[in-house]
């Protein structure tokens, strides 16, 4: 039987609630919602969404490569926003991160985010490299 492997990769934002940002099991990995948190400060990287976005890429980039992965793996991604209206915004961010790689991704307006101030989370399905 596949072993469940969790992890909270160095360098990475401590989680807010009782869970690992990271799961993998043989191939397959899942970062669990996160928000746009740097990992230095412990603080939100901005208030607007482009901010956020970003850290939230380039802390999944940290978390993919603990896992043997990187963004050109994702499988498939899902997107909370505060406010719809910040779509355009949070794809031109995507784009710069993922470059030509279009995982299947679904954005959902949310009436509410855990962490205060918070704008955007997201979370992945990915599989390694091998």
């Amino acid at each position: 039987m596949p072993r469940v492997e969790t992890s909270i990769p160095p360098n990475t934002p401590i989680p807010i609630g009782p869970y690992s940002h990271v799961s993998k099991v043989g191939e397959w990995i899942s970062i669990g919602g996160l928000a746009g948190v740097d990992p230095a400060s412990g603080e939100l990287a901005g208030s607007d969404v482009r901010s956020q976005a970003r850290q939230i890429l380039a802390n999944f980039a940290v978390m993919l490569e603990s896992a043997g992965s990187d963004l050109g793996h994702v499988v498939e991604m899902t997107i909370f926003l505060l406010d719809i209206a910040d779509f355009a915004a949070l794809n031109e961010v995507y784009v710069e991160a993922m470059g030509d790689h279009r995982p299947a991704r679904t954005a959902i307006g949310v009436a509410a985010l855990p962490k205060p101030g918070a704008v955007v989370t997201m979370a992945l399905r990915a599989v390694t490299r091998d």
